[in-house]
């Protein structure tokens, strides 16, 4: 008897004084995680933008601008060297961004996600340097691989077939394990972008001018990695949390306000980009399907480079 009083005694015990104190640690947590504002991080976005063109949108332009004798076909290009740079910089970033999200956020899945973002993202590395560099050899990127000059009349013909594996590493494989686990990081630190102050959900003056770029970035990196509806579910994911948080009269803060804004004006783009392009014929061969979305090397070679 006396045993089983001690027992009900203890502070552990579910209905006791340290039961209740568990659950009221918890419930603090919670709220302090919902009240905690992160300030705009001016540095970790300006990092981002800056790496992004240099390292991704400027690395294309690079392997053309660079003299062919200084990197040999048959060696890494410049471009090379930034993809291999943005393999390394980007994933940094992404955790120091993660770090300074005000919710804790489920680290298991934050560290396969940045592991298969780098395997994808050295999958790409690879196909993209070789399709890149048979730009010098008059291969045509609005044309299919077996459609190009250069590849169809391959002899023995099951060239051509390994030529649609390095397309389809580069293209599909390469992009979905590069670009899905870059949108879901994106899309868990987003969500604890709220404030319960609506004083708070403003973007200041630095953030508002770095909107511009990192909405064009995310524009060309949706329509030259072909990513149209993994980014559409992400934003209207993202639109549906606003939503739902609104109800419970949480706020997006200034970092989730540069994100949503980032890619709204991303959204807008793309639709300028596919309308300006609608009734192009020869592009729309290459893009068949429902979603028509052309890339700009695509653009690039069939109304650029061929005048020159």
């Amino acid at each position: 008897m006396e045993a089983a009083a001690r027992r009900r005694q203890l502070p552990g015990a579910a209905g006791g004084p340290g039961g209740a104190f568990v659950q009221a640690r918890h419930g603090s947590v919670k709220a302090e995680e919902t009240e905690r504002t992160a300030p705009f991080h001016l540095d970790l976005w300006l990092y981002f933008t800056l790496q992004n063109w240099v390292l991704d949108f400027g690395r294309p332009i690079a392997m053309l601008v660079f003299p062919l004798q200084w990197f040999p076909l048959n060696k890494p290009s410049v471009g090379d060297y930034f993809h291999m740079a943005y393999n390394v910089i980007t994933p940094f970033l992404l955790l120091k961004l993660i770090e300074r999200s005000p919710r804790t956020l489920p680290r298991s899945i934050i560290y396969v996600s940045i592991i298969t973002f780098i395997m994808g993202a050295s999958i790409h590395l690879v196909g993209d340097s070789v399709n890149h560099r048979l730009l010098f050899s008059g291969y045509q990127h609005h044309l299919s691989v077996r459609e190009n000059p250069i590849i169809k009349n391959l002899k023995p013909e099951t060239l051509i077939d390994s030529f649609e594996l390095l397309y389809y590493y580069d293209e599909y494989l390469g992009h979905s394990m590069w670009y899905i686990p870059f949108f879901l990081i994106l899309f868990m630190y987003f969500s604890g972008c709220f404030t319960t102050s609506k004083a708070e959900s403003h973007m200041p003056g630095p953030a508002l001018l770095l909107v511009v770029p990192s909405g064009l970035y995310y524009w060309y990196l949706v329509t030259e990695g072909q990513i149209f509806m993994l980014f559409i579910f992400t934003f209207f994911a993202m639109l549906a949390l606003v939503l739902h948080q609104k109800r419970r009269r949480l706020f997006l803060d200034s970092n989730g306000l540069f994100l949503f804004s980032s890619f709204a004006l991303t959204l807008s783009l793309v639709a300028l980009w596919v309308a300006w392009l609608w009734n192009d014929p020869v592009l729309r061969k290459k893009y068949p399907g429902v979603i028509y979305v052309p890339e700009p090397w695509a653009f690039y070679t069939l109304h650029v480079s061929s005048q020159h």
